[in-house]
């Protein structure tokens, strides 16, 4: 109750002068894209506002180390992004767009966050925030040792997978699925904790896997989203005129964004293709396979799920 005292006085001094100053954590490094994005936010915001809202992008989550959901909630940190599937507190909201093999191209990828997007802005709400923009991952593909053609490949690798769905995706195929943060993952692979990760050509580029790994199937396993809130008292603290550049920002730079992801992967292809990965399209046999299995953990997702959950995927199959 003290720090939300001493967060409320602090921001009614700034507001009384007209301009606000934010911090934004940002999850991943200075070269990543969703960072580079919000950098490029940051920069139309201040233009926008006509300079009276300045946001600072800290890479590499340098201002905050646990629950991105709850540092914003508690305004530890005014702005943040987060993997939204991976988010704890998200509940099943958050782990729509990581369900396996819904979407099968960024057009389903989007198609389905727009169904989605009332279900995150009332999750995010619940945790005093709201969700200002969000951006899909280049599709999350498999990176092994070994070639994958058929689902008996997956039979007692051991893979690192991002949430709950990829972990029970891995299991039913028949692997053994691994928690590991993403600092750990390239050390693991190494020393052979894990010999195969979920994740994306873009994650992947950005881990040298290559130096560890020789194969990756392009499986289009999910398109995850990727998510940028602010905290509601700061929200409320600024005037119509610097929302509404707020807003305007970030739909700009959401589409701008969606677009990035497919150049992202496509550079992160071509550098897995020229460091000696072997890249390839998963066959016709394991897509049969793996959409059995997706199926069955569509079924297993929505059953007890709450009303408004059912009611996407139902607008969403048609």
């Amino acid at each position: 109750m003290f720090k939300k005292s001493l967060l409320l006085a602090a921001l009614a001094s700034v507001a009384l002068a007209g301009n606000i100053k934010m911090d934004l954590n940002a999850k991943y490094g200075a070269n990543n894209f969703h960072t580079i994005g919000a950098v490029k936010y940051a920069e139309l915001v201040k233009d926008y506002s006509k300079g009276s809202v300045d946001i600072t992008v800290h890479a590499g989550s340098a201002l905050i180390k646990g629950n991105p959901l709850k540092a914003v909630k508690d305004g530890t940190v005014a702005m943040t992004d987060m993997f939204i599937p991976f988010t704890s507190g998200g509940g099943k909201v958050f782990g729509i767009s990581a369900l396996p093999f819904i979407a099968n191209s960024y057009e389903d990828a989007f198609k389905l966050y727009q169904l989605a997007k009332p279900a995150y802005e009332k999750t995010a709400k619940k945790w005093n925030q709201k969700i200002l923009y969000s951006v899909t991952w280049p599709a999350s593909g498999f990176y092994s040792k070994k070639a994958v053609t058929k689902l008996s490949d997956f039979t007692g690798v051991k893979t690192r997978t991002y949430d709950k769905n990829s972990a029970a995706f891995i299991n039913k195929a028949g692997g053994n699925a691994v928690a590991l943060p993403w600092g750990e993952v390239y050390s693991s692979l190494r020393t052979g904790l894990v010999d195969s990760v979920v994740t994306s050509s873009a994650s992947g580029k950005d881990g040298k896997f290559w130096e560890v790994l020789s194969n990756y199937t392009k499986i289009n396993y999910a398109y995850p989203l990727q998510a940028v809130s602010i905290n509601l008292d700061y929200w409320n603290s600024l005037d119509k005129a610097q929302q509404d550049a707020m807003l305007k920002a970030a739909k700009e730079i959401e589409k701008a964004q969606w677009e990035a992801a497919k150049e992202e992967d496509r550079v992160a292809l071509e550098m897995l293709t020229k460091n000696g990965m072997k890249v390839s399209e998963a066959t016709p046999e394991l897509k049969a396979q793996l959409d059995k299995i997706a199926n069955e953990l569509l079924e297993d997702y929505l059953d007890g799920a709450n009303s408004q959950i059912k009611a996407i995927f139902e607008e969403y199959r048609k």
